[in-house]
Parts: C-alpha cells; sequence; structure tokens
C-alpha cells in the first residue's frame, strides 16, 4: 500500500469505464484504479456506472491510505442525462453524450427559443433529449451522469449539478440560472438541479455509500465534464495555456481571461474556477489516418518523416464532406489530393495537414479575444508520434509542454485540489 497520504480523489465516469485517482497535497498521484465496462450496454446503465465506482475506489482503498481524504469529485460525458423519480432512482436507460435527438419537432422547439451562442443547441442537443427524458412516468428530475453518482457519494438524495456538465443543458453563466426561455421550449426547469460552480464544496459524504471508509469530514465538490478534466489533468492552468487532443477527431482547448463564445464556428467556453477553457472540435483527426493505413502500418511509416522537410501539400484531411471547426462549412470537401505515390510523403502530408487546422484552430480562437497560445500540452493518442510533435510545433512556433497526466480522473482530482486551496 502507498503510504503517501491522499486528500483528493477524482471519479472519471469514461466511454469504457470508470477510472479513479488520488493525490496527495502537493498534486503529486499515489494512486489510480480502473474498473472497465463488460459491455457496451453497460454505459447507459446507471446501475453499472454505480457498481463499477465502488469497485474501483474499493481497489484503491487497497493501495492508497484514504483515511486523509478531504474532498471528492466527479467528471461525466458532457451532455449524457438520466431521468430520475422522488427517490432518486434511474428511470430507465441514460441518454448519452453523442445521442442524436430523433425528434424534429423537439429539435425545431430548442432551435427557435435558444439563444444563437447557446451551446444547447444540435442534434445532439442535451436539452433536446432532455425534453424527450421529462415524458417519462414517474419522473421527479433530469440529472447529469457526474450528478447522480456524487449524489449516491452523498447518499443523502439531493442531486446537485456543475456548470460545466450543466452548460449544454442551457445553463447561462453569465447569470448563473437556468433561463427563462428554456420553458418556451416546452421543458419544466423544475425538474433540473441547483448549479454550482466547478470545484465548489458541497457536503459531506456517506461514510457507508461507497463501502470506502472516508473521514467523516470529506467534501463532495462540485464536478466538471471529462473534456474540462482532461484539460486539468495535464497541468495547465495559466492564461494562454493550450491543450490539443489528438485522437480521432482534434480538440483543442485555451485558459483564457475572458469566454469566447462563437457558436458559428463550433466555440463555447466552460468556467473552471477563476479562468475559462476555450475551445472547439474539427472533424480532422486520427480516423482520416487511420481510414488510410493500420497501426502497425503507421509505426513504419513514421520512421521515414522528415518534419523539418515540409511536402509542400496543401492537405485538410477529412473522411467525409463538413466541417465544424475553425471554419463552419458543412459541406467542405476533404483535399487530400494530388496523392503521391510515395506512401511515406502521402502520410507526412496528412499530418501537416492536421498540424495546419491545429493552428487556425488557435488562431480563430485568438481572433475572437482569445489570449495567444504560449505553450501546447498533448493528450490523445497522436501525443505519442514524435514526429508529428516536431511537424505541428514547426506549425505553432511556441513552446511544447509535456503533459503531467492524461487522465480525466487526475484533472477531476485536481480540481478538488483547487477548491481546497480556495476553501
Amino acid at each position: 500500500m502507498n503510504r503517501n497520504r491522499a486528500i483528493a480523489v477524482g471519479i472519471d465516469l469514461g466511454t469504457s469505464g470508470v477510472r479513479v485517482a488520488a493525490l496527495c497535497e502537493q498534486g503529486n498521484i499515489v494512486g489510480m484504479a480502473l474498473s472497465s465496462y463488460g459491455s457496451a450496454e453497460e454505459r447507459r446503465r446507471p446501475e453499472a456506472w454505480w457498481r463499477h465506482v465502488r469497485h474501483s475506489l474499493k481497489q484503491l482503498a487497497a493501495e492508497v491510505r484514504l483515511d486523509g481524504i478531504r474532498g471528492i469529485a466527479v467528471d461525466g460525458t458532457s451532455g449524457s442525462l438520466l431521468a430520475v423519480d422522488a427517490a432518486g432512482k434511474a428511470l430507465g436507460e441514460a441518454s448519452l453524450y453523442n445521442d442524436v435527438c430523433q425528434d424534429t419537432a423537439v429539435l425545431a422547439a430548442v432551435d427557435t427559443h435558444a439563444p444563437i451562442d447557446s451551446a444547447a443547441r444540435g442534434h445532439t442537443s442535451p436539452l433536446a433529449r432532455a425534453l424527450c427524458l421529462q415524458k417519462r412516468g414517474g419522473i421527479a428530475q433530469v440529472v447529469h451522469q457526474a450528478d447522480w453518482i456524487a449524489a449516491r457519494i452523498v447518499g443523502d438524495g439531493l442531486i446537485v449539478s456543475d456548470e460545466n456538465n450543466a452548460l449544454k443543458t442551457g445553463f447561462d453563466l453569465d447569470t448563473r440560472s437556468w433561463p427563462e426561455w428554456m420553458e418556451r421550449t416546452g421543458f419544466d426547469r423544475s425538474l433540473l438541479p441547483i448549479v454550482y460552480g466547478a470545484g465548489t464544496p458541497i457536503r459531506t459524504v456517506s461514510p457507508n455509500a461507497t463501502m470506502v471508509d472516508f473521514p467523516k469530514d470529506a467534501m463532495i465538490f462540485a464536478g466538471t465534464t471529462d473534456g474540462c478534466a482532461s484539460f486539468l489533468a495535464t497541468g495547465a492552468k495559466q492564461h494562454g495555456e493550450a491543450v490539443t487532443s489528438l485522437g480521432s477527431t482534434l480538440v483543442i482547448k485555451i485558459a483564457s481571461h475572458r469566454p469566447i463564445d462563437a457558436p458559428q464556428y463550433g466555440i463555447y467556453s466552460h468556467r473552471v474556477r477563476d479562468m475559462w477553457l476555450a475551445g472547439g472540435a474539427s472533424n480532422t483527426g486520427g480516423a482520416v489516418i487511420r481510414s488510410f493505413f493500420a497501426d502497425d502500418r503507421l509505426r513504419e511509416l513514421s520512421a521515414g518523416v522528415s518534419p523539418d522537410q515540409p511536402t509542400g501539400l496543401d492537405y485538410y484531411p477529412l473522411l467525409e464532406p463538413g466541417e465544424r471547426f475553425p471554419v463552419n462549412d458543412p459541406v467542405m470537401a476533404p483535399r487530400l489530393t494530388p496523392r503521391p505515390s510515395d506512401d511515406v510523403k502521402f502520410f507526412q502530408a496528412i499530418l501537416e495537414g492536421i498540424a495546419a487546422v491545429e493552428k487556425q484552430g488557435y488562431d480563430r480562437l485568438h481572433e475572437l479575444g482569445g489570449p495567444s497560445a504560449t505553450s501546447v500540452r498533448t493528450v490523445g493518442g497522436g501525443a505519442k508520434n514524435k514526429a508529428w510533435s516536431r511537424i505541428r510545433q514547426n506549425k505553432m512556433q511556441v513552446p511544447f509542454v509535456e503533459s503531467l497526466s492524461a487522465e480525466a480522473a487526475v484533472g477531476t482530482a485536481r480540481l478538488v485540489l483547487m477548491g481546497l486551496q480556495n476553501s
């Protein structure tokens, strides 16, 4: 067992399972545990989430002393919702973050009444899906994934939310309230939880709920989304510090002194304590690369890439027509020609194209009033490709800094530390 004294625990409800992390007062990781879902169906089943949370916490307790824990927080996938009854019991399966609302009338109502800069708009709109969930018999509340798990840990039946998870459901960060226009869509605002700023201490945990002996004065803190948690995990925290996620798609975020909201470019901002995390997601990314090359081939091709000798090819790599950020063009065609006969050159040109989109994204944020990037940290599978990192750094012309961690659970635990320092 690790004898370092842990004071903060972060719980990440991911798409493949539950991860937990414990940090000491200095912010170092002293323990982690994972409980993977046994099937894709478990991602939709709230009771399965809770079972895996308890299992992962039990693993953590076997590894780390938890008698000094002062705070716990939960992050969940942004926009994942569930309906609950008066006792807090889930009414059926959850509506996940990437589910498309199939009711065109509901989508039209949101589109008609939501402000043009609202993050609640779109085909996967959490508000539109909440409108569908409120039709379930016996409903008392519509809550977010992280809200429900945090309430189970507290064990007193009261379910509250945080500003980051609430944003896409329609929460107004300026007035810090559920706005009146939501009623005009047909949604009953009384079904939504009270909302706190991310990292705010809420109330003490139940010593019996998790089967882990947390101290009686350990507090639940308002949590966050998985995306914000991943940003915090890297160690980025100063204005201008940026994080790029190189996964199937390209996602960028930058710490800003002010919010940047431009839905016409797919840009919106979350608030975490005294900073704003502004960013957007492009349709380019690793999925394009994998449509041409298998993983074993990628390793071979990467060895031949010459980062300091650009190909001169001007690609905009997309799987199919349509882009959302940093340009908004639903019919934008992929640009992947001419294709050279040399696969190494073709592969390098794709990497250069994605790097160009990344730079254009940060430039767009700056044009809209955000800070210039002072440094970039990278998470996701693409972070391991050194040749690609060199290409990107040549494009960005800013320092690339190693991430402290890529685990959202670590970022959520860091959110607790931030809350403890300010409470």
